[in-house]
């Protein structure tokens, strides 16, 4: 089973911009209607416009440009530097929405937002 988690975004060629940046990684895949980047051993992660999920489920779903920026997803990811990745989303324009600190669960981890409002946590096991 290979995982592929898709995020639905306003603007694929600026969000896979940031997402280059923020991952310091190049697409794996990059067509118009989907980019996509390894994030781990097969595991990716897509960009899709919301145009094209809108196209694909039609009336089945709710028009979600009247969601931008209301988070709908959250990405968690255990790097070994989750404040240098924390960083890079704020240089891109991404909103902080807590600093690295310990959290509850063990982990110490950073939350912020991406350009449509998607979490984004950088984390890493202490």
């Amino acid at each position: 089973m290979q995982p592929l988690f898709v995020l639905y975004v306003a603007d694929q060629v600026k969000s896979a911009g940031f997402y280059r940046v923020v991952l310091d990684l190049e697409p794996c895949l990059d067509v118009p209607g989907m980019t996509q980047f390894e994030l781990h051993q097969g595991s990716l992660l897509g960009l899709m416009p919301e145009t094209g999920i809108q196209r694909l489920l039609g009336d089945q779903i709710p028009d979600l440009s009247l969601f931008r920026g209301v988070p709908r997803a959250e990405l968690y990811l255990r790097v070994a530097e989750p404040q240098r990745y924390h960083a890079r989303v704020l240089a891109q324009g991404g909103k902080e929405l807590s600093p690295l600190q310990k959290r509850g669960w063990g982990d110490l981890a950073a939350y912020s937002q991406d350009l449509d409002g998607h979490v984004l946590a950088f984390a890493r096991s202490v």
